[in-house]
């Protein structure tokens, strides 16, 4: 039996960061109780579909009606803030004004975030944005994965190594079924971004246009909003998830950043036109983690028993075993971690929901033989295999509320 992530009331903290430890803190964690995402009625995958059935587009199942309802809009315009969490934004209001003012507005006026997904990443969450997919579907089912009958990994970020990107995620996105439909619909996002297989795998459909500063992103998402009777765009900013990876949600330079966000968010929502709604979300939120907290595995003979591939990222792992050896690695990682980390082999995991309530056999053995997601305040770092990752300050992936829990405000022009 799947148990959902808890959506916490909107007045007052919710709690610390690892909330769902035991009591006896020598205890596993059973996989089985980890608080899977909300999928299906209040998960990033569910936002888009809602969007579209409001513009008058059905869902891609014809028989599934939208989990999450919204109310309906002409002109819709999704902001997304990489590494807005929704435990960071309400803990820095001095920073955030106009988006703390709107805490109220998040989830259809409920006061409640989303969840990301799992893993909490950016790849996995955009995908899950794009597509309205969960992750079991999309395939998209962490930041590093195996490439099935192939000894090595696959950069689901980076796109590297390239593989065909229609063969991995086959679906049409959202934004193509909402163009044909007759919704004028664009991307406006940095020139980065245009060509990359995962803008053209998840964010792919109407007009892209590169801008590069917050400031001309807003005014022309703006602007594309009012040119139609009909819209959807979409806009993206990344910089406070790099603030936040290099020197830590608990610096100045994230705060900050986040005070630049806010001022952006509030300059796009005094240019809305009539009819239109802007929805302001994230793909996950982030941790700091000390250097204490983190184990080498390329320093940890015991861990590295009987792993061919090491995946995921420091808080949500794929540990791919040699042929014959899942279970001893998987007792292992249990045995080391299982007090700070939900450990599961991949079948636990898909049981628990953790991917979402389908896995499609295309996806299967992307995840990992076993799968593991911090729960304590810990990571699981690669200092050889993945020196630029390892020297982040800032994480996520995992299912802890401040990781999963992003907001979804909603304003009206």
């Amino acid at each position: 039996m799947t148990s959902s992530l808890p959506l916490p009331p909107p007045p007052g903290p919710y709690g610390p960061h690892d909330p769902y430890g035991p009591d006896d803190p020598y205890a596993l964690l059973d996989p089985a109780a980890a608080p899977a995402p909300a999928y299906g009625t209040a998960a990033l995958a569910d936002l888009l579909p809602s969007v579209a059935a409001g513009l008058g587009v059905p869902p891609y199942d014809a028989e599934a009606a939208p989990g999450l309802v919204l109310e309906p809009a002409d002109r819709v315009c999704v902001f997304l803030v990489d590494g807005l969490g929704w435990e960071l934004l309400r803990a820095h209001p001095e920073y955030a004004p106009f988006l703390t003012s709107l805490l109220g507005s998040s989830l259809g006026g409920t006061g409640r975030p989303l969840t990301a997904g799992f893993p909490a990443t950016t790849a996995t969450s955009l995908a899950s944005v794009g597509t309205g997919l969960p992750p079991g579907v999309h395939g998209l089912a962490g930041y590093t994965v195996a490439i099935p009958g192939e000894d090595q990994l696959m950069n689901q970020l980076r796109w590297q190594p390239p593989v065909d990107p229609r063969s991995w995620q086959p679906y049409p996105t959202v934004f193509q079924r909402v163009q044909a439909a007759g919704v004028e619909t664009c991307q406006v996002s940095s020139p980065l971004f245009a060509q990359t297989p995962l803008t053209q795998v998840a964010l792919s459909g109407g007009t892209f246009f590169g801008r590069f500063t917050g400031e001309e992103r807003m005014d022309l998402a703006a602007e594309r909003l009012g040119d139609s009777d009909r819209a959807l765009v979409y806009t993206y900013v990344s910089e406070l998830d790099s603030m936040g990876h290099r020197h830590g949600v608990d610096s100045d330079e994230w705060r900050m950043m986040l005070n630049t966000v806010d001022r952006l968010v509030q300059r796009l929502a005094e240019r809305l036109p009539p009819r239109s709604a802007l929805y302001v979300t994230a793909d996950h939120g982030m941790i700091d983690i000390a250097p204490e907290d983190r184990i080498d595995f390329d320093e940890d003979w015991e861990l590295g028993a009987g792993v061919a591939l090491l995946g995921g990222e420091g808080r949500a792992r794929h540990v791919y075993a040699v042929p014959g050896a899942a279970a001893d690695v998987h007792a292992v990682w249990s045995e080391v971690l299982g007090d700070r980390m939900w450990v599961a082999t991949r079948d636990q995991a898909i049981e628990a929901g953790w991917f979402g309530p389908v896995v499609e056999e295309r996806v299967y053995r992307r995840i990992g033989d076993v799968v593991a997601a911090a729960c304590a305040e810990v990571a699981v770092t690669a200092s050889r295999g993945e020196p630029h990752e390892s020297a982040m300050v800032g994480l996520h992936g995992s299912m802890t509320p401040v990781e999963q829990f992003v907001p979804l405000i909603e304003v009206r022009g």
